[in-house]
């Protein structure tokens, strides 16, 4: 589903080159949990901007459903993370102006589907995710594990083929963000999507199939 071969990323700090990625090769097959665990600043975050193309390596390749992302053009690039990758952040990032389903509804109606369609889809996935009894609600009126709980159903709504989860139990205490965790593992692998969850957490670890550990931009053998 998705490689990365001999990746680094670098950003210029007036006349110094900082490498926040360096020599990173990974390959995650389809369908797989894929979690990768690193303190503050190993890169991991970079790592995912990468895979969401949100981000171009400065050298290697990435690979994305077998074509590589610097080959691809903007409007394939736009298209392919509004209908094929799903996106899960730390912030949440629900629109305060939309209730839980509206923001939930929100990726398939830039999709310009029929809107009773739409409605059906994302009350089936808030009911997935423990929510339909807040449909109606407010971002500012969930809980912290309930607002991520809508950003997943947000992010699995469009039936992506790889989602992306970056710290998304990092604003919730440990039982909220157990929670969370159990949902991902349990939802991506029966939605059939491949997943990769980056986390400071050592305890996420043991969610995934597999586990890579990042210190100062390299994957940690």
């Amino acid at each position: 589903m998705i490689r990365l071969d001999d990746v680094g990323k670098a950003y210029r700090r007036g006349s110094h080159t900082l490498w926040a990625l360096r020599g990173v090769s990974l390959e995650i097959p389809a369908g797989e949990f894929h979690v990768v665990v690193g303190p503050s600043g190993s890169g991991k975050s970079t790592l995912l901007h990468l895979m969401a193309t949100l981000d171009v390596p400065t050298e290697g390749t990435v690979w994305l459903d077998g074509r590589a992302t610097a080959a691809c053009s903007d409007e394939t690039l736009t298209l392919l993370r509004r209908d094929r990758i799903g996106l899960v952040f730390q912030a949440f990032n629900l629109l305060p102006y939309l209730t839980s389903r509206e923001n939930v509804a929100l990726p398939r109606l830039l999709q310009r589907l029929p809107h009773r369609q739409v409605r059906r889809e994302a009350d089936e996935w808030l009911d997935a995710v423990g929510l339909t009894a807040r449909a109606d609600h407010w971002p500012h009126e969930l809980s912290g594990g309930e607002a991520q709980r809508v950003a997943i159903a947000r992010a699995l709504i469009t039936q992506p083929r790889l989602l992306l989860a970056d710290e998304p139990t990092g604003n919730l205490d440990s039982a909220r963000g157990l929670e969370i965790l159990t949902l991902l593992a349990t939802l991506a692998p029966k939605s059939g999507v491949t997943t990769v969850l980056v986390t400071h957490s050592a305890d996420a670890a043991r969610f995934g199939h597999r586990t890579t550990r990042l210190r100062d931009g390299r994957i940690d053998p």
